[in-house]
């Protein structure tokens, strides 16, 4: 049974639109017409970018542009738009428009042409083919309006253009996803923790994220109406799908504690599905009648696409579940991640990333363990969780700060390798990675950026999706890779103090 509520991005519709005048003549417009259509469907045709994409008719005059972008603002399909100023579109009929206008935008700044037919050139050709100084006009009139842009440049023959496009579309559907995001709190936050606090009023001013609570024994009504019949088949699947443990499997002493695992996997779902939410947090301070602290519930309700947050972390289920919609359709997953502890060997230092119970089994493409463990804390019956090790390759782990008057992400590239050890007094999922550019540097600009230990572990999407997300909702975004040194990202982090506490004011 499909349960998953990850989005199919091909549903997410960006509107291509292009910009000129009428001083140029008909034949001139249905030029551009023509070319513009070719541009929208070369995109359109790609892999690369994940939405679909629709061409709209060549604008020359305020009203039309301005009847446009509340068009676009009015259809909730629509998650952007692409706009090219084609030939040169005088940038104050642009004014009202672009202030209307609430949808991420994307600047793409190209021309129909690859090269230029030297001996052919003549006023004719220049004047259709003017963006290289029609589109600085156009960018003028954003950065006048101070507008959350991305711009991207290049020839749409480029694989390079088409995947920035891509990576904006990625980023776009994130922010739509936001808008109407309800994420359920069962309990409150971990008593006496600061960084998991946050406004939640702030961010739904800024994101359009609805962050409310709900008593944990409403969630415990509904694991109790989960019928013994619906939990037996659905621990039959946990049979089907994992490698169990003898005690688990049916006969084994410990079946029972299966059978309520997924009773509460059950009642979690329906919740949630009642309610409308797309993310969700827990505490293990507040249990309720809840017989053991959600565990495979979690990583499952995780691997469907459900953003989570543990001891009451909203900030973080939000990034889980942005992550999980603009990494939607490509290999790999998204998960909520702490980094624990580490190996500090010289030289080859590592960090072992888990969580309690709840790390999702996307992480990885190996067939999980399902088991069942002491977990010393919460006060209940031992948790029955997956076990596994998230796969080598490429990854980015972000975490939410609030620092009062913003919020603030930190981002690291990393790398997740294979367990360099077995570890099997660990039983829970884990990650093991090594940062960029060093460990030190990492760990001290984590530090220095007072980013949060909870994070999201993506290995779906890169660094530059959540560059774009930053720069479509006006966040700041600290990024920790390659290229960092410690003493120009203490530079950076004082840069932006200044600068947000002075465009606040502003």
């Amino acid at each position: 049974m499909n349960r998953s509520i990850t989005p199919d991005l091909r549903e997410n519709v960006v509107w291509f639109v292009t910009g000129s005048q009428g001083l140029y003549g008909e034949e001139t417009l249905r030029q551009v017409a023509a070319q513009s259509r070719v541009v929208a469907e070369t995109l359109a045709a790609t892999s690369a970018v994940p939405v679909t994409i629709v061409w709209k008719p060549v604008l020359t005059d305020a009203d039309a542009i301005r009847r446009l972008a509340l068009d676009a603002n009015g259809d909730d399909r629509v998650v952007g738009v692409i706009a090219w100023a084609h030939t040169f579109s005088p940038a104050k009929m642009w004014i009202t428009g672009l202030a209307e206008l609430a949808k991420p935008l994307l600047h793409l700044h190209t021309q129909a042409n690859v090269e230029l037919p030297w001996g052919e050139i003549d006023f004719d050709f220049m004047n259709l083919n003017q963006a290289a100084h029609g589109d600085r006009e156009f960018a003028y009139i954003q950065t006048r309006l101070d507008l959350p842009r991305v711009t991207v440049v290049g020839h749409v023959s480029d694989p390079a253009v088409a995947d920035r496009v891509g990576t904006w579309a990625r980023a776009a559907s994130g922010v739509a996803a936001l808008k109407t995001m309800k994420v359920a709190r069962f309990g409150d936050n971990m008593r006496d923790v600061a960084v998991t606090e946050g406004d939640k009023t702030e961010a739904q001013i800024r994101f359009g994220v609805s962050v409310n609570t709900w008593p944990v024994n409403e969630l415990g009504a509904a694991v109790d109406a989960v019928s013994d019949a619906e939990a037996t088949a659905l621990a039959a699947e946990y049979d089907a799908l994992y490698d169990v443990v003898p005690e688990l499997r049916p006969g084994g002493a410990r079946r029972a504690a299966v059978v309520d695992a997924a009773r509460q996997e059950l009642g979690l779902r329906a919740f949630l599905e009642a309610g409308g939410f797309t993310a969700f947090t827990d505490s293990f301070e507040d249990l309720g009648a809840l017989k053991q602290l959600p565990g495979v519930a979690v990583q499952r309700l995780m691997a469907d696409g459900y953003g989570f947050g543990a001891e009451g972390d909203w900030k973080t289920a939000v990034l889980v579940r942005l992550a999980t919609v603009m990494g939607a359709g490509l290999p790999g997953g998204a998960s909520l991640m702490e980094d624990y502890t580490y190996d500090l060997t010289p030289g080859a230092e590592l960090i072992l990333g888990a969580h309690m119970l709840e790390v999702s089994p996307r992480l990885t493409g190996a067939k999980p363990s399902l088991e069942i463990h002491p977990l010393g804390i919460g006060g209940k019956d031992d948790p029955v969780r997956l076990v596994f090790t998230a796969d080598p390759g490429p990854a980015v782990v972000v975490a939410m700060s609030d620092l009062r008057d913003r919020f603030r992400l930190v981002a690291n590239a990393v790398e997740n390798v294979a367990l360099p050890h077995p570890m099997p007094k660990l039983p829970v999922g884990r990650a093991v990675w090594r940062p960029a550019p060093d460990f030190h540097t990492s760990a001290a600009a984590w530090l220095t950026a007072g980013a949060a230990h909870h994070t999201v572990m993506t290995t779906q999407v890169g660094v530059d999706v959540f560059r774009d997300f930053a720069k479509l909702t006006s966040t700041e975004l600290l990024v920790v890779d390659e290229g960092t040194t410690l003493r120009d990202f203490e530079r950076e982090v004082q840069w932006n103090q200044a600068y947000y506490r002075l465009a606040g004011r502003l």
